[in-house]
Order: structure tokens, then C-alpha cells, then sequence
């Protein structure tokens, strides 16, 4: 059983990962930290976690974990992810594991270093769902792809919430503009080559609050838009020569609506269901990441991986600069 150690006492955690890791089979939870001790405990015990400790340095140098989870905000991801790695421990951070791309490579120096993993949450590599889509596609059954349509918006003016603080690392683009680009290198296994794009900033937070970006894959073209003051959605569609993909609630699936993918044909006279009851999508990534600590040969989000879909982002935010393509 890998061990984790949650750092910090955060929504996500509690709400979403925590519950999996300790749902999974080949990990749990062993301690909590914060930097308020009661905190600690008090989700230890809700959890059912042996451990409580009222620093993140001496959880880190405890010898009852093997791995943490991070879901401090943003702007702390890298620095204690580093942190982390330099204890030995495996590392498991919320998304978006940094706000620039080379930041990640001091994070792959870091996880060489120490030979430890480094892992950013993509649950949505995990999900079956993702999966489907990604085998639709290499088996053709959409012909070729010629384009992607995406969407993720949601409406949030708090004015203390981290997404709208940018010393944070508030913002659209790193807090929901890295799924749309995620999941479509995942499923076609293509980078973007160059892009345009807008974004519009919030008078008083100063955040990115909206954006709506053309990527150019070569093969084909994506457009997405991304926004947090904006009426709820979610959407994806691979449209290619032969039929489309829907991806009818691609992100949250299980506060979203159901977990399913429309396949239709090219004249529209057949479709297609896939439904997924309950993938569980953060339990699987619990169980992936276990895995390849302990050496076996499972698909996980690399570093690399991260590095890439950071590179995406930063080209979002050059071109949204000026008229005209931008190269990532």
C-alpha cells in the first residue's frame, strides 16, 4: 500500500481525493498537514487518518508517508512539489502543477535528482470515458478528424476565492483552459503548432477571465472557449470526415450530467451510446499513480506530458498579445 500524506487541508482534497485514495486498492491515506494543527486533525479524523501534523516540513520529513497529494493553491504547487521530491517523497499535484513551462523543468530536475515521481492530476486520463474516445479515434470511426470544439465555462465573481486572485495563480486558462487542451492531445496524440487567440482580463481582479483560442494540430484544427464568468457548461466534439464524437460532460462528469459519448454517422441517420456508470476517475488515478511507484508499466501524466500542455497554455496567453498565429 502507498502511503500518502495530503498537504493541506484543501476543497479538492476533501472532497474529490481524499475520498478516492482511501477508496482505492493499493493506496491510503496515513497523515493530513496544515499549518493549523486543529485543521489537521479535524480532517484526519473525518477521514479516518492515523497522522495529523501542523507543518507541511514535518509531515514531509515523517517516515509514515511515501507520497503526497498537493492541492495548495497554484502558486505553491511547484515549490512544494520540490520540497517534496527533496524528502524522497513521490508527488501527486492538483493541476496545473505550474503557471509557466519552465518551471516544470526545474520540477523534472528535481524528480531525476531524487528518482521519485512526479505526477500532475489529470484525472480525466484516467476516466473511461476519455479512453472511449481516444480508441474511437484510432480506430477510425469518425474518418479523419478535422476539427474539435470545446467548451468549459463556470460563474464565479468571489472575490476571495484563489481563481480570482492572481498572486494565486487565478485564472481561466490555468484553472480550467488546460482540459480542453489536455484531453485533446490525450485522445489524437498531436501538438499544437501554432494559434490565435483572445483573452479578456476582469477590471478587478486582474485575472484571465475569458478566453476563445484556435489551435492549428496540422492534421486538424481545435476552437475552444474558456470562461469563469460565464453561464455552466461543458462540451467536446471530434468532428471528422466520416461521423462525430460527443462528449456529453467531459470534465465533471459526476456533477455535470451523465457520463456518455454520442457517436454519429456521417449522415446523421445512426448513433451510438457509450455509457460509464460511476468511472471514478480520480480512484483510477489513485490506483495508476501506485502503480508505477511501484515499477509497473501503467500510463500516468509525465512530466513531459505536463511540460507540453503548459507550452499550449503559455502560447494562449503570447497570442492573445496580437493579431495573428502564434508558434507554441
Amino acid at each position: 500500500m502507498l502511503r500518502f500524506g495530503i498537504l493541506s487541508t484543501a476543497k479538492i482534497g476533501k472532497d474529490a481525493v481524499v475520498p478516492a485514495i482511501q477508496d482505492a486498492e493499493n493506496c491510503v491515506v496515513t497523515a493530513v498537514a496544515s499549518r493549523d494543527l486543529a485543521k489537521a486533525r479535524a480532517m484526519a479524523d473525518r477521514f479516518s487518518v492515523p497522522h495529523a501534523f501542523g507543518s507541511y516540513e514535518e509531515m514531509l520529513a515523517s517516515d509514515v508517508i511515501d507520497a503526497v497529494y498537493i492541492p495548495l493553491p497554484t502558486s505553491q504547487h511547484v515549490e512544494w512539489s520540490i520540497k517534496a521530491a527533496d524528502a524522497g517523497k513521490h508527488v501527486l499535484s492538483e493541476k496545473p502543477i505550474a503557471l509557466k513551462a519552465e518551471e516544470i523543468e526545474t520540477l523534472i530536475a528535481a524528480r531525476d535528482r531524487n528518482t521519485v515521481l512526479i505526477s500532475e492530476a489529470f484525472m480525466v486520463t484516467y476516466a473511461p470515458v476519455w479512453l472511449k474516445v481516444r480508441e474511437l479515434l484510432a480506430d477510425g470511426a469518425i474518418g479523419r478528424l478535422r476539427h474539435v470544439q470545446g467548451a468549459f465555462t463556470y460563474f464565479n465573481r468571489d472575490a476571495a476565492n484563489m481563481r480570482n486572485i492572481p498572486e494565486l495563480g487565478g485564472g481561466a486558462l490555468p484553472d480550467i483552459g488546460v482540459y480542453p487542451t489536455i484531453t485533446t492531445r490525450f485522445v489524437t496524440g498531436k501538438e499544437p503548432l501554432r494559434i490565435q487567440a483572445v483573452t479578456e482580463r476582469d477590471p478587478d481582479f486582474g485575472t484571465d477571465i475569458y478566453s476563445s483560442v484556435k489551435a492549428d494540430f496540422g492534421g486538424f484544427e481545435m476552437s475552444f472557449y474558456i470562461a469563469t464568468q460565464m453561464a455552466n457548461r461543458q462540451s467536446m466534439v471530434f468532428h471528422g470526415t466520416e461521423g462525430f464524437i460527443e462528449v456529453k460532460s467531459p470534465f465533471n462528469a459526476d456533477r455535470w450530467g451523465a457520463e456518455e459519448i454520442e457517436l454519429t454517422n456521417q449522415k446523421h441517420t445512426q448513433s451510438q451510446i457509450f455509457r460509464f456508470q460511476d468511472s471514478r476517475q480520480y480512484r483510477r488515478q489513485a490506483e495508476a499513480f501506485a502503480r508505477a511507484v511501484a515499477g509497473e508499466k501503467v500510463e500516468v501524466v509525465t512530466l513531459e506530458n505536463s511540460l507540453k500542455n503548459q507550452k499550449f497554455i503559455d502560447a494562449i496567453y503570447r497570442a492573445s498579445e496580437h493579431d495573428g498565429w502564434e508558434t507554441v
